[in-house]
């Protein structure tokens, strides 16, 4: 349950398969673009061009398509952070230059493959509309045209899922779940957000092959018990009674998953709590600062964390010096279990 990245797994989950890409570009590639591009061509690469240090706020999908016949690609670069980066044409400029060396450097190319670079943004925050390189570059537009044919510059394709209504989602059932979790899983909290995950899993009914429905349920249900973070277990109780009434096929996936849930929260729940009593614990103890009070605070919070303490281990803490019983304390939340604890006494 446990995903290092719940947007970027989703997102490729769903974008990666070609059927759902097409079904994206065919609804919301501009007209002008659709009469050029033969999206039968389409192909997705398995090459990404983020770096390790921004794979927490982005990814990537690289498609190769024919645009007017000719070996082209749709670059697609997905912010999945709260708030937007202004850098956004910087790194998509490096991104395109990086996929241009790359066909120099393997296939040994004689011409540069035409690029055309897509944005899609869903965080919490509206996006500032930057839509060209040259919006980045202080005093670009005020430049003469006879010196802006020296300045690099290119447009991108924005789509800010954020700001998107009902009708603007469009397209088949994989699409429109994508896009509305996407836009929701940061603006909505809990009976809303429980709202438009049971609204999303409903499109499920539309696709003939249940099997491709279920396994499609269980890569939503990943996503939202990992990024839904404002959902509570009375939502979470009320999505199963309504999945196991319209989706019955997953039903049983979507109760062990929640168990899981329900399981995991309680053990941070209980981990936070028995830190911040142990915290507040060695303040007391080291506050007070004798080898009484420091030994009594010890045993106490040894006793909290692994529910019984050997009686051998607590003569010999009793009859610890301060400074002992100092470096006990200091790493009492390393412990994995009490005989750790031998080691310092």
């Amino acid at each position: 349950m446990k995903i290092q990245n719940p947007h970027d797994k989703f997102f490729k989950e769903t974008m990666g398969n070609v059927e759902t890409a097409k079904d994206f570009l065919t609804n919301y590639l501009p007209v002008s673009i659709m009469k050029v591009v033969n999206l039968d061509t389409l192909e997705p690469q398995k090459d990404s061009f983020i770096s390790p240090e921004l794979e927490e706020s982005f990814s990537d999908l690289l498609f190769r398509v024919d645009i007017l016949e000719k070996e082209s690609y749709l670059y697609l670069l997905f912010e999945h952070k709260s708030y937007p980066d202004k850098n956004q044409a910087l790194q998509l400029l490096k991104y395109m230059v990086e996929i241009w060396e790359a066909k120099l450097n393997k296939e040994y190319v004689k011409a540069l493959p035409v690029i055309i670079p897509l944005v899609m943004y869903h965080g919490a925050s509206n996006l500032r509309k930057v839509s060209s390189f040259g919006d980045m570059l202080l005093g670009y537009e005020e430049l003469p045209e006879n010196l802006k044919i020296y300045v690099p510059n290119f447009e991108h394709i924005l789509y800010d899922v954020s700001t998107y209504t009902d009708e603007d989602i469009k397209g088949e059932a994989q699409t429109r779940i994508l896009l509305t979790l996407l836009r929701d899983i940061f603006t909505k909290e809990g009976d809303k957000l429980q709202e438009s995950i049971l609204h999303s899993i409903h499109y499920l009914n539309e696709l003939e092959d249940r099997q491709t429905g279920t396994e499609y349920l269980e890569t939503i249900m990943r996503y939202v018990f990992s990024a839904g973070r404002s959902l509570t277990k009375r939502n979470v109780k009320q999505m199963i009674t309504q999945i196991e009434r319209n989706y019955p096929e997953g039903s049983e996936m979507t109760m062990t998953m929640a168990e899981i849930w329900m399981e995991e929260g309680m053990e941070k729940g209980l981990k936070k709590g028995l830190e911040k009593g142990m915290e507040k614990g060695m303040e007391k103890g080291l506050k007070e600062g004798g080898a009484a009070a420091l030994s009594e605070t010890a045993i106490q919070l040894l006793t909290e964390k692994f529910g019984k303490v050997p009686r051998d281990i607590k003569d010999d803490i009793m009859n610890s010096d301060t400074a002992t019983l100092k470096i006990v304390l200091f790493n009492i939340l390393r412990y994995e279990s009490v005989e750790d604890v031998r080691k310092y006494i």
